[in-house]
């Protein structure tokens, strides 16, 4: 994943679990475990389970 790739993602409010665990460099699956676990921080909105990219930012030390 190049940096305009991921700034992009992280340019939006919330992304999805599968996009946060690629910025993290993760697989889908450590991805959704780690997301279960409680290692990146999600919200819920309509049944759908997001992560907040300033939390996600937080998390990486990116937060300005």
């Amino acid at each position: 994943m190049d940096q305009r790739e991921v700034s992009r993602l992280l340019d939006q409010p919330t992304i999805s679990i599968r996009d946060a665990g690629r910025v993290m460099g993760l697989g889908i699956n450590k991805s959704y475990a780690a997301a279960k676990e409680g290692a990146i921080p999600t919200l819920v909105f309509g049944g759908k389970r997001r992560v907040p990219t300033a939390k996600l930012k937080a998390l990486l030390g990116m937060a300005g």
